[in-house]
Order: C-alpha cells, then sequence, then structure tokens
C-alpha cells in the first residue's frame, strides 16, 4: 500500500513538474492553434516551418535541414514526403549521389507566400494573449533551451 502512494505521488510529480510533458502538451496547444489558422493555405503547421527553413536557405541537403531543425533525418524524409507530393518542394541528387538536396518549388513558394499573412495572424494572437515580455521570455528561453542540450 505505502508503495502505491509513494507512486502515485511521484506520478503527481511527473504531471506537474515534468519538462518533457509540459513543453509536449503545451507545443500540442500551439500547434492546434497555428494548424487552425493556417487551414485556409491548405498547410499544416509543421509543412509550413519546414519550407519557411527551405526557403530561408534556398536549397540545402536533407542531412543539413535535419541538423539545423534538430530532427532525425527518418522523421525529416517523413514529413517531406507530402510536401514533395503536392509539388511544393523538389528532392534532388546533389554533386555527391548519395546526398540529397531539396528545394521549394515555384508552387511551393507561392503556398508559402499564401500561408504567410495567416501564420502572422496566429502570432499575433499568440503574442497578444502572453503580452510582450513573456513571450520574449519564452523564447529566449526556448532558444536557450535548445542551444543547451542541442549537442548533448
Amino acid at each position: 500500500m505505502e508503495d502505491q502512494v509513494t507512486q502515485l505521488a511521484q506520478l503527481k510529480k511527473v504531471g506537474t513538474t515534468c519538462t518533457c510533458f509540459n513543453l509536449r502538451k503545451a507545443s500540442r496547444v500551439i500547434t492546434h492553434l497555428f494548424d487552425e489558422v493556417l487551414q485556409p493555405s491548405g498547410l499544416l503547421v509543421n509543412q509550413f516551418t519546414l519550407m519557411v527553413a527551405i526557403s530561408l536557405v534556398g536549397s540545402m541537403t536533407i542531412t543539413h535541414l535535419a541538423q539545423e531543425l534538430v530532427l532525425d533525418r527518418t522523421t525529416l524524409t517523413r514529413n517531406l514526403k507530402p510536401l514533395e507530393r503536392q509539388g511544393f518542394i523538389q528532392i534532388q541528387s546533389g554533386q555527391d549521389q548519395r546526398m540529397r538536396v531539396v528545394s521549394l518549388t515555384p508552387q511551393g513558394q507561392e503556398a508559402l507566400a499564401k500561408a504567410l499573412p495567416l501564420w502572422d495572424l496566429a502570432q499575433t494572437r499568440i503574442v497578444e494573449q502572453l503580452g510582450q515580455e513573456r513571450w520574449n521570455t519564452l523564447l529566449s528561453g526556448l532558444s536557450d533551451t535548445v542551444s543547451l542540450f542541442r549537442d548533448s
């Protein structure tokens, strides 16, 4: 009986203090909001952010993109497939045939341009809800967290 009480206390602690649990919960809420606002563009927020990352550099290898986004290659490749099927990105062999280079297509650039004002609406809504100071603190904390653990 005492073990069950101890375990229950431990489980409650996980629910209230676990970094991963709480970050993932917050992430799901924010993802839902962005997906809802981006819906008229036909893009989900994870697709939008992938396309933004690709657009910022023009083209890059899948390995480099995975490193930049802190994703494993398998997950990234799986997430790129729908964008490729929709004609928003193209994946081609690089100079080294083993490398795959991803870039936006003109259709992808159009989709991104259509989604950008919608993203701005969602972003503005979040910043207004949190307040500029809390949003700045949150963004700084998230950036610090990625920096601290990225190379661990």
